[in-house]
């Protein structure tokens, strides 16, 4: 009867320990990464008594977490990528909305900039008129200004949020290497079948939160630890070794943290940052290299753009007092920086050569030891290779519209030593109004044309245009007189005139000193034309005209749009980025709740399920416990038989 009773006292144990185990998955149900577990039973052995074996009860084996590798491997993947796409798009968000706001972004301050030069175009001599442009050009340099400093703001804020990410991954990599300690020490003890589910449940958790900083694999050994690594293969975690990440200023600009990798051994080595994938971290450089400083760099193409040729226009043209213009607004020079792991200490100067064929890209001279080779850092293909002799005189780079220049230094360049070319970046910062009195705003021609109302002929003669270069001929507003001889010759005298005879061909270009014009019609013998500076700028708003027409003309990206159809371009750029990350992120978003749905199926407590398992185990328990009382009352009928 001994027997019976065991094996009550063992069916006892297992229902309690199924009400415990219960109980403790009921406790945890919303503990975040908690596995649900169940208790392993199995028959003890059984004894052969002659008729037969006969069990002799149960056992616990072990408590099992309910936990598939592959559904978590799948649910770290899809974090990792949820939480980068999510991170990109936030901050792209903010980006779109300010370069697309119809009363903030930089469409407005242009229309009314150059409806103001339209104004003084049609009455140059109205100071109110020239007053009203100059109003409208500092909005305009305003605008720029404030557009850029918000792009500014929000790129340096990533600085911050870049060296949050880190302190994060820093953490949780401690946290790992201790649960590794922890693990390993309680599965030695335990055992291959007795694991410590609650501690791996942990350790999971936080590879989990890892992953959604920065992408990571992991791998398990077989004493039970986790090996956890990131961007190419960089150890983070090794047992109970950890490494890091440490923030540091990028090498060639001191306003970009990167992060770099500090072994186990305190050796810190750069990981490139592309390899940084994934996560929240992986979301902020993504952000900066694809979207941030693309538009930044857009924004400061377009300013250069208008500020190069309003400014060749305006000295083009001749101010109230007779003067010829001057520049009307300051222009960005490119920013070159050296890295600050160069051993040589040569120097490189970038100008602009053309600003119609600048690109919205960065550049990377790199010497190998023999010549220098110009790489194009968003595509990170070879733009064009220099000897240093040959760079030692100013290159235009073709396709890039800038012009570079090496100046040796004291200390030779050796293989690796490199330059950042942003030829752009600094256009919409230094962009800003020269001109400050409307009187010298060059709203006339310099050089005016005209004809005696003595001749005879009935030629006339067009008022003369511009090369449109500079810089301007020396001669430009020296008198010239055009004396006819015949109705098919004609001199020229004053200074920088061309000497002798020359053939008349009527409606035909005639070149002197930098302008042209054209005489038409037939010539009488003594008939004379000059051209001679503008006497009456006062009223003349000929060159003004040409100022306003620049708002519609095609001067930026190899002459294929307008300002304004550019800022349109990085505005549409900006928003098809952004809804591409809408929908990505989105999309990626209902994939995690699906990974997460299949994964909690497997892992996830289900109270209604548990609250069954309750009344099983309890039902259990009470039946072992009539067993043994049975037992017991059959144990007390052979003590009375034998009394």
């Amino acid at each position: 009867m001994a027997s019976v009773y065991n094996i009550g006292v063992s069916a006892l144990k297992v229902a309690q320990a199924g009400i415990s185990v219960t109980t403790h998955n009921i406790a945890n149900a919303n503990t975040p990464g908690y596995s649900r577990q169940e208790i392993i039973q199995g028959t003890q052995i059984s004894q052969n008594l002659g008729q037969g074996y006969f069990g002799s009860g149960a056992d616990v084996i072990g408590i099992t977490r309910q936990y598939s590798d592959f559904l978590g491997a799948q649910l770290t993947a899809a974090q990792t990528r949820s939480s980068n796409l999510s991170t990109q798009y936030d901050l792209s968000v903010q980006v779109s909305n300010l370069l697309g706001d119809a009363d903030g972004g930089l469409n407005t301050a242009l229309q009314d900039f150059f409806a103001s030069a339209n104004t003084v175009a049609n009455s140059p001599e109205s100071l109110a008129a020239r007053q009203t442009l100059m109003g409208s050009a500092q909005s305009l340099n305003n605008r720029m200004h404030t557009l850029n400093s918000r792009l500014v703001e929000i790129r340096d804020s990533l600085n911050g949020q870049i060296s949050n990410s880190a302190n994060l991954i820093n953490s949780y990599a401690k946290q790992i290497a201790a649960l590794n300690d922890n693990i390993v020490k309680a599965q030695a003890q335990g055992g291959p079948a007795q694991l410590p589910n609650d501690l791996l449940d942990q350790r999971d958790y936080l590879v989990s939160q890892l992953s959604q900083e920065i992408g990571v694999t992991s791998v398990k050994q077989v004493d039970g630890s986790m090996d956890v690594f990131i961007g190419n293969g960089q150890s983070l975690v090794i047992g109970t070794q950890v490494s890091s990440v440490q923030v540091t200023t990028s090498a060639t600009d001191p306003s970009t943290l990167e992060l770099a990798y500090v072994s186990s051994k305190g050796a810190i080595s750069r990981i490139p940052q592309d390899a940084l994938q994934g996560g929240n971290l992986g979301g902020y450089l993504t952000f900066r290299d694809t979207i941030m400083d693309p538009a930044r760099n857009a924004l400061g193409r377009i300013a250069i753009g208008i500020a190069d040729t309003f400014n060749t226009q305006h000295q083009q043209g001749q101010d109230l007092a007779g003067a010829l213009g001057g520049k009307f607004f300051s222009i960005a020079t490119p920013q070159v920086a050296a890295a600050t792991t160069n051993v040589g200490n040569s120097t490189v100067a970038a100008t602009i050569a053309d600003p119609g064929k600048l690109t919205t890209d960065d550049y990377l001279l790199q010497f190998d030891g023999t010549a220098y080779t110009l790489f194009n850092r968003t595509t990170n293909t070879a733009v064009q290779s220099f000897t240093p002799a040959a760079l030692a005189t100013p290159q235009t780079v073709a396709g890039t519209g800038i012009t570079l220049q090496l100046t040796a230094g004291s200390v030779a360049d050796v293989s690796g030593d490199s330059y950042v070319i942003r030829p752009t970046v600094a256009g919409a910062r230094d962009f800003g109004l020269l001109v400050t009195d409307p009187a010298k705003i060059a709203a006339a021609n310099p050089v005016r044309s005209n004809a005696p109302i003595t001749n005879l002929g009935n030629a006339t003669i067009a008022q003369p245009t511009l090369a449109g270069t500079l810089p301007l001929n020396a001669n430009l507003q020296q008198a010239i007189t055009i004396t006819f001889t015949s109705a098919t010759s004609y001199t020229v005298s004053g200074t920088g005139a061309p000497a002798g005879a020359q053939t008349y061909t009527s409606g035909a270009d005639i070149t002197i000193n930098g302008w042209t014009t054209k005489i038409t019609g037939t010539p009488a013998a003594g008939d004379t034309f000059s051209v001679t500076t503008n006497t009456n700028a006062s009223t003349d708003g000929s060159n003004m005209l040409k100022l306003a027409q620049l708002q519609t003309a095609n001067t930026l990206v190899n002459g294929t749009t307008s300002y304004q159809g550019a800022y349109g371009q990085l505005v549409s750029q900006v928003g098809t980025q952004t809804r591409e990350l809408e929908v990505t992120s989105k999309a990626q978003a209902t994939m995690l709740a699906q990974v997460t749905k299949s994964q909690q199926s497997v892992s996830g407590v289900n109270l209604d399920e548990e609250a069954a398992n309750l009344l099983k185990y309890q039902q259990a328990y009470q039946a072992a416990a009539k067993a043994m009382a049975i037992s017991q009352s059959m144990f007390d009928s052979l003590l009375q038989l034998g009394g």
